[in-house]
């Protein structure tokens, strides 16, 4: 397992260099002159080419690219163009909030889409699968927006039951009255096509021949669901929850921007109005590290899950 695992840490090495290069292309060469941006339509030459010189884009690209991976790999992006702030700070202090939203969320979503997937499964085919199927349907076709402004709408501003927006320093506070109805939300939209992927997931394993020598040995209905199809099912409900938590991180912008969490997402927002290129890098550089991360977390999981897995 040791050996696999450090296998694995150095395959990563080459990926990981490619997103370096790739991120320092597109906004090296691609992304123009950083100094232009900084110093505005009405500045001189001789106030780029200072700020050209403070940043250190003045220097040759091999230069560039080697401050970039130390920037990398001692977490220094220096400071916000926009704020000022450390680039570290404002990564470190805005993952907390996110993770208080996307954690209890992936939770949420992961019991109630196999809760619902297993349960659906006992009625496959029924007129019940249909409408279940339907609403899915429906729900996915409704626009995150829109479940925003009506929960806002309907929870916050007429029942009063939560806050439109903010955020405070105590954490429960945090987790029980300001975070509570994003992640409602948030539910909301992504149970349907969860619910659609695991139920197909576990209709995969419950037309397998195992189920049906189950069945024929005279084992319960409930038993063969949620121990043997549940099992192997497991496998790809994994691979899915693992794959979309470092997205998560970045695809909760519209909460995090509609209810004012101070988080990832948002913050990226934020930084792409103001072209404030150091966060931007920064965040980009360290979910693909998170995404690789996740990836081997998934492998060992598999085993974890399932001990006939041989990882290689």
């Amino acid at each position: 397992m040791f050996a696999y695992i450090l296998r694995r840490l150095w395959q990563m090495l080459p990926t990981m260099l490619g997103v370096v290069l790739l991120v320092f292309i597109l906004f090296n060469w691609v992304g123009g002159d950083p100094a232009y941006i900084l110093a505005g339509k009405m500045s001189s030459a001789e106030s780029i080419a200072n700020i050209r010189r403070q940043l250190g884009v003045d220097q040759p690209y091999y230069v560039q690219l080697w401050i970039f991976i130390k920037q990398i790999v001692t977490f220094d992006f220096g400071q916000s163009w926009a704020t000022g702030e450390s680039v570290s700070h404002i990564i470190t202090s805005r993952l907390g909030p996110s993770l208080m939203v996307l954690i209890p969320l992936t939770v949420l979503e992961t019991f109630f889409g196999v809760a619902l997937a297993l349960a659906i499964a006992f009625v496959r085919g029924s007129l019940t699968d249909r409408a279940v199927m339907i609403a899915c349907t429906v729900g996915m076709s409704i626009s995150i927006l829109v479940y925003i402004i009506v929960f806002q709408y309907g929870f916050a501003y007429k029942l009063g039951l939560f806050p439109v927006q903010g955020w405070g320093d105590s954490f429960w506070e945090n987790l029980l009255r300001y975070s509570t109805l994003p992640i409602l939300i948030g539910l909301a939209v992504s149970i349907a096509p969860t619910l659609r992927l695991f139920r197909t997931f576990v209709l995969d394993e419950a037309n397998q021949d195992y189920v049906r020598t189950a069945r024929a040995k005279g084992l319960k209905e409930g038993r063969i669901m949620w121990v043997h199809v549940l099992r192997n099912a497991a496998i790809p409900i994994i691979t899915y929850v693992m794959s979309n938590l470092p997205a998560l991180l970045i695809g909760a912008f519209l909460l995090e921007r509609f209810f004012g969490i101070p988080g990832i997402g948002r913050e990226v927002i934020l930084a792409v109005e103001r072209s404030d290129f150091p966060v931007i890098k920064a965040i980009t550089v360290y979910v693909a590290a998170a995404t690789m991360l996740f990836n081997l977390l998934t492998d060992l999981m598999y085993q974890a899950v399932d001990p006939r897995v041989q990882l290689k």
